[in-house]
């Protein structure tokens, strides 16, 4: 690179920090939201029944709240795309596809990015 498209990118980095330090741990935290909602979080949605796990979804991009057609108030579940892992060895088998998946808010959910 040459020097001014490095002191550019610099300049970039440093102004981009400024405002990220001007925000509010709210904004902060809405913003990093907003990045792994384009650019994905690799997660895992694992579904539990007691404490027996019941169902491992991996490669979840993201988890959405539904919400109304016509009162576009949140209803009482979550969705998402995942690969049913159904051996729960966190990886992608032959035969495991991407699935479209629903949990509701009163089951036993823990979602987390992928240790792999």
């Amino acid at each position: 690179m040459s020097k001014n498209t490095t002191r550019v990118a610099l300049i970039l980095v440093l102004g981009a920090a400024s405002l990220l330090a001007a925000c509010t741990q709210e904004q902060q935290n809405k913003i990093s939201r907003s990045i792994q909602n384009w650019t994905g979080t690799n997660g895992v949605m694992e579904v539990y029944a007691g404490d027996k796990l019941v169902r491992r979804f991996i490669k979840v991009d993201k988890v959405s709240t539904a919400f109304g057609t016509d009162d576009k108030a949140p209803r009482a579940y979550r969705y998402g795309y995942g690969v049913l892992d159904e051996n729960f060895n966190f990886e992608v088998d032959a035969g495991e596809k991407k699935v479209y998946f629903e949990v509701s808010d009163y089951s036993n959910t823990v979602f987390f990015e992928s240790p792999r």
